[in-house]
């Protein structure tokens, strides 16, 4: 029972926490977009075929938007399961980035507060909390201000998603909801393109994706992600190699003077001299 009274009041004061009610702010521009794209996503899931009661669960288990109507087109043209799971795992794959940057703010966390960030986190929470917190390093208001992101974003996700669900059938595809939708990707898309190696790789696999259409079974959607991957890593250690310039050693082929070895007296200059070794 203390237990129990100890979480209830960890998650009292979370919600209570001024970090909390700052993410919600944050995260209230955006839930419009989330929430059509959320609508969308559960009308496509019952309108491709699939049983209302796997469509919640799906919603509810998978909880990513990308891999959930990527997915479902191959799912209803009997796409072999490879596919479908390579798919899946290539539209998620930007995650793996995302948790190696978590873990410089949660690797201090237990396990199972790990996994719950894992599973709450998505692409405008990071973008975000990134915002709000650009230095890599534990702070007291980090824990908060994500769990109000992420609250928001379920929210305004699976709401509309599970509404879109059970009320499928009764939503005309003339009401132009696919559209509305593609609308909601580009205004997520747009708040993620921060840098050149964002933007880049966004052009990279827009051209893919236009190049590869005529591939079966949506596969220029593989094609599109393998080379937005490429293209920003590629980028990424471009602008690496740029700010860590390289030191090569060559022989020695001087010596410094002896007034070189001597300390410069406070507030006057110093000469600076590049030392060769063998």
């Amino acid at each position: 029972m203390s237990r129990r009274h100890g979480a209830l009041a960890a998650v009292r004061s979370t919600v209570q926490h001024p970090s909390f009610r700052q993410a919600t702010q944050d995260m209230a521009g955006t839930s419009l977009g989330i929430a059509a794209w959320g609508l969308v996503t559960g009308v496509a899931m019952v309108k491709s075929g699939m049983p209302v009661g796997l469509a919640l669960f799906m919603s509810l288990a998978v909880y990513a938007g990308s891999a959930q109507l990527s997915v479902i087109p191959l799912m209803a043209v009997g796409a072999p399961l490879w596919v479908i799971w390579l798919t899946a795992i290539c539209v998620n794959l930007r995650f793996v980035i995302f948790s190696s940057m978590w873990r410089s703010y949660f690797a201090h966390l237990p396990l199972r507060q790990r996994l719950a960030v894992g599973y709450f986190s998505g692409d405008v929470i990071y973008v975000a909390f990134m915002k709000r917190f650009p230095e890599p390093r534990p702070q007291a208001e980090q824990i908060p201000y994500f769990w109000g992101a992420a609250t928001t974003n379920w929210l305004a996700w699976q709401v509309p998603s599970i509404a879109g669900i059970l009320l499928a059938h009764a939503v005309p595809l003339s009401w132009g909801l696919g559209f509305a939708g593609v609308l909601a990707l580009l205004g997520v898309l747009l708040s993620l393109l921060l840098d050149r190696a964002t933007c880049l790789a966004a052009v990279v696999a827009a051209t893919a994706a236009i190049a590869a259409f005529a591939l079966p079974l949506k596969l220029n959607i593989l094609v599109a992600i393998a080379a937005a991957v490429a293209a920003g890593l590629l980028m990424e250690a471009v602008e690496r190699r740029r700010q860590h310039p390289r030191v090569v050693l060559v022989p020695t082929d001087n010596t410094r003077p002896a007034r070189e070895h001597a300390p410069a007296p406070q507030g006057e200059a110093a000469t600076l001299h590049e030392d060769r070794h063998p």
